[in-house]
């Protein structure tokens, strides 16, 4: 008997490409990203009395959180789409678990960042910032377990290590849009926050690649999602480089904030467009159901007799 073949019909895509749209999703991403670790550094500012790093991550935090439900119901089309996945609440579903993640998230950050501006209700304003802290690294990472619980090859072969990824990617962009507007001595926590970010962001990526292998990683460095992760991890080492060096220098601040954001959104972008690309190639999709059929099929004869 022949070995069955696995191919698509006439090379026809096996799995749907997502219908998300570009720019609205990456954005999204990256914004949520941004958002997360900008109240996870709010705190840490409020704590070790940094007021103006305070005040700029308040307001980055709230201000990310809304231009990414901006971002979101533009892809979903109407508001009241996302209203609609507020009204259940399933811990199995990411996207059930981001939505009560992203909304009381957005109006804890807002209060927090309304009681900075404005002087008033410092004691709300202190527990609002706490609680968006606390929601900061679920924002940051959910997104990552969303995209992991697709079908999508390069996505959820990278299930481990993908919220690692934003979680870090979204710290160096907290950091250094933090670096952009807040003076050297009162930057010093976002300053490590960048490095810290980019080093996490690159490990991970690093360590997917190598857990996925060579074939299902194959869309990080072909076409256009190679080319924005060749820009993405020069932009983020250059930012972290020159965050080591902002201490003493301006210009250096200036480059490794605009650097670690600027790479931030690109890896973002980079991501979303290897998952399209992998969607739309059966043979990542194909090839791998095969050598998963043979490792079964060589270990079947074992298996069978040990359990005789």
């Amino acid at each position: 008997m022949s070995e069955p073949e696995f191919e698509s019909y006439y090379g026809r895509q096996i799995i749907k490409t997502p219908t998300w749209k570009t720019p609205d999703v990456p954005l999204y991403l990256f914004l949520g990203g941004l958002a997360g670790a900008s109240a996870v550094l709010a705190q840490g500012a409020a704590l070790g009395d940094y007021p103006d790093l305070e005040r700029v991550t308040r307001l980055a935090a709230a201000g990310g959180a809304g231009l990414g439900t901006v971002w979101l119901i533009h892809d979903l089309g109407r508001p009241a789409r996302f209203l609609n996945m507020l009204r259940m609440f399933k811990v199995t579903s990411p996207l059930s678990v981001g939505s009560f993640v992203l909304a009381p998230f957005s109006s804890l950050a807002a209060g927090a960042a309304a009681s900075e501006v404005t002087g008033r209700l410092p004691v709300l304003g202190r527990v609002a910032g706490l609680g968006a802290a606390g929601l900061g690294p679920l924002l940051a990472t959910y997104t990552g377990a969303l995209l992991a619980n697709t079908a999508v090859p390069v996505w959820h072969d990278g299930h481990r290590e993908l919220p690692f990824v934003f979680a870090g990617s979204g710290a160096a962009a907290a950091g250094g849009l933090a670096m952009l507007l807040v003076p050297a001595d009162q930057a010093g926590p976002a300053r490590r926050m960048s490095v810290a970010g980019v080093l996490l962001d690159v490990a991970a990526h690093e360590a997917m690649e190598l857990r996925m292998g060579p074939l299902i990683s194959e869309p990080y460095h072909q076409g256009t999602p190679g080319v924005l992760m060749k820009i993405a991890r020069s932009l983020s080492v250059t930012g972290a480089v020159a965050s080591l060096l902002a201490r003493r220098s301006r210009a250096a601040a200036l480059v490794g904030g605009v650097a670690c954001v600027a790479g931030s959104v690109v890896t973002r972008f980079a991501v979303f467009e290897a998952g399209l690309a992998s969607a739309r190639d059966p043979k990542y999709t194909v090839i791998p159901q095969k050598e998963r059929l043979a490792e079964r099929q060589a270990s079947g004869p074992a298996g069978a007799g040990s359990t005789a």
